[in-house]
């Protein structure tokens, strides 16, 4: 018997909504975001700040939203990185590599990384201060489906709604997903296959180590590389269709190399306050 997909529904409904942009940013949000089935603590409204990015800080108002949400300069502040989504690839350790060195020249005052898998085999006292001590998480892509299996596996996604009351959030790829409240994947594949494939994005998750779980922590989905020119299936077409099954609101989030853009404010269902899309 194949494993129940490890997703939930948000607790409210609406109608189905797509909306372009080069990047997400949170200050503050309420529980009522939490997907039903999610029993992870989530902090109180105010304590949560997010950075959700397609491919990382592309421009200057990236850049500028994530020293907004950290209060000081990168140069001051210390980050730890997971690169665990990467791996689930047959370039994953080199793009494991270029990852960091991307991460490095963002030019954080300390850098370190933690790598889900290897969590449940060590102490919990051998990480959790690290990032309990760091400024930003930075949760990078590659295989969702592998991320969401090793969010839950390693524990992590246990104890990161309590570490965000005081830390940002910076998400890449597969890595903003994980706030959402749930991965897509083909069910049929799943009960025919026992993998989670996400037949929009053309990724399988490896079998045995796949999940559609999210955190829940916003109540819409991500879906990055929108008129991606390496990624011609990630056209708006595809995004109306994605956002066509969704009874939530579908933000695709484009890779901001136009070198500039704007921040702009707005609310979502009136849940999300101080919500702005990095356009």
């Amino acid at each position: 018997m194949h494993p129940r997909p490890r997703g939930g529904r948000p607790r409210w409904i609406r109608k189905d909504q797509i909306t372009q942009s080069s990047g997400l940013r949170f200050r503050t949000m309420l529980a009522e975001g939490v997907a039903a089935g999610n029993d992870q603590k989530i902090p109180k409204e105010g304590d949560i700040k997010l950075l959700l990015t397609s491919v990382g800080v592309t421009n200057d108002c990236i850049r500028e939203a994530l020293v907004e949400l950290l209060g000081k300069p990168v140069e001051e502040s210390r980050a730890v990185q997971i690169s665990t989504a990467l791996y689930a690839s047959p370039i994953g350790p080199g793009d494991a590599y270029e990852m960091v060195k991307h991460y490095g020249e963002m030019g954080w005052k300390e850098l370190g990384t933690l790598e889900l898998a290897a969590l449940p085999s060590i102490e919990e006292e051998h990480w959790l201060p690290f990032v309990e001590s760091s400024d930003a998480i930075l949760v990078s892509g590659g295989n969702t489906g592998y991320l969401s299996y090793w969010f839950q596996e390693s524990g992590f996604a246990r104890r990161l709604p309590s570490v965000l009351d005081e830390r940002v959030y910076f998400g890449i790829s597969a890595g903003s997903t994980m706030v959402t409240p749930e991965q897509n994947y083909d069910p049929e594949c799943l009960e025919r296959d026992g993998v989670y494939y996400d037949h929009e994005y053309e990724e399988a998750a490896p079998q045995g180590a796949g999940s559609a779980w999210g955190l829940g922590l916003v109540g819409f989905a991500i879906r990055p590389y929108l008129n991606a020119d390496y990624f011609p299936m990630g056209n708006m077409e595809m995004m109306e269709r994605a956002a066509a099954k969704l009874d939530y609101p579908l933000y695709a989030v484009d890779d901001g190399h136009q070198g500039g853009g704007r921040a702009s404010r707005g609310r979502l269902r009136g849940r999300v306050e101080a919500v702005q899309w990095i356009a």
